[in-house]
């Protein structure tokens, strides 16, 4: 049977309209940026047709929009949205009415960055500077990084300066800044062009629940059969970056051409995202509780929270046995049906 399963995959990437011809529910989702390599497990699911098998069909919502991602839940446009963790904790402080069915990224691509050969170490040495921001949002990264070593925003000088690269490049090595705090792309928009530079985030910063996907809880009883569906799919397509990254590659250069212009940069986008992506828990996406309580004291004392919410109150585990409901096996028999068939 698996070989029969292998045979029908291989199949349906020469010519994906012969095996389901059945009408595909959709399920429409919101989150930062459309399909890309950042978010890889989307890509690599429809390429291998683990949503389609799910009856589903993934459609994005427009993700530059001012409104809160959050309203699209509430208000039904969007099935599922991903939220970062503050943004879970104000929208519950809020009565939003949504939950965390699962998390996306356990380790944030938020970070701080100086010119590889700055005599800057750490974050005490930031003290008396100026400190670039790739934008507003970004302060609540420097505030609590600054926060393990009894710093505050009042120690530092801050200025925006946007997320191109050689804005940012030109901010570093003119010294305007002496440092940037923005995310995975702006450290790659940076090296792209030539710049050496390090990290210097603490471990604060950086282990938390960065993306989550979030439902309505008024909507859990009409969309659980396509969210159980949509997170199993999901779930999958992380585990191929295990099985094979080079089939990965080759699956976002197809999806996302436009990311891979510059061949250098696309490689290294992907391999910075993979370890993003790939979950840390044992069971994929799964809700870690105790961490949840854990970051809010600092959230709050940067003002990035109003109050300390209860993870009782935001997170609902019932959809993660679902979402990891299938084989390693059949998974990486599929990659090498894949591998065979386009590479």
């Amino acid at each position: 049977m698996k070989h029969l399963k292998t045979l029908l995959i291989a199949t349906a990437l020469l010519s994906p309209s012969a095996l389901y011809a059945q009408d595909l529910q959709t399920i429409n989702v919101i989150k930062p940026l459309p399909r890309s390599a950042n978010f890889y497990p989307l890509i690599a699911g429809e390429a291998l047709g683990y949503f389609e098998e799910e009856g589903i069909e993934v459609n994005l919502l427009p993700s530059a929009t001012s409104v809160p991602y959050v309203a699209f839940v509430q208000n039904g446009q969007a099935d599922v949205a991903m939220l970062d963790h503050s943004e879970v904790i104000n929208a519950t402080a809020a009565g939003a009415g949504i939950s965390v069915v699962y998390e996306v990224m356990q380790n944030a691509p938020e970070g701080i960055a100086v010119l590889g050969d700055s005599e800057v170490e750490n974050v005490a040495d930031l003290a008396g500077t100026t400190v670039g921001l790739v934008s507003d949002r970004d302060a609540n990264t420097l505030a609590i990084a600054l926060g393990t070593v009894d710093m505050t925003l009042d120690d530092v000088q801050t200025v925006i300066v946007g997320e191109a690269g050689p804005t940012l490049a030109n901010a570093l090595q003119n010294g305007s800044v002496s440092a940037i705090v923005g995310s995975v792309p702006d450290w790659l928009a940076v090296q792209a062009i030539g710049i050496d530079i390090k990290m210097i985030s603490p471990p604060e910063i950086s282990q938390v629940p960065a993306n989550n996907f979030v439902i309505s809880n008024a909507r859990k009883d009409e969309i659980a059969d396509i969210v159980e569906g949509f997170l199993r799919a999901w779930s999958k397509g992380m585990y191929v970056a295990e099985v094979d990254h080079g089939v990965v590659t080759e699956m976002a250069k197809r999806a996302v051409p436009e990311e891979w212009e510059n061949e250098e940069f696309g490689q290294e986008f992907l391999d910075a995202s993979i370890p993003m992506n790939v979950s840390i828990t044992e069971n994929a996406g799964d809700l870690q509780e105790g961490l949840w309580e854990e970051i809010q004291p600092r959230m709050q004392s940067v003002g990035a929270i109003d109050e300390l919410i209860d993870p009782a109150e935001f997170l609902d585990n019932s959809f993660i046995e679902p979402a990891n409901d299938w084989t390693r096996e059949d998974v990486e028999a599929d990659v090498a049906a894949w591998r065979e068939s386009n590479m």
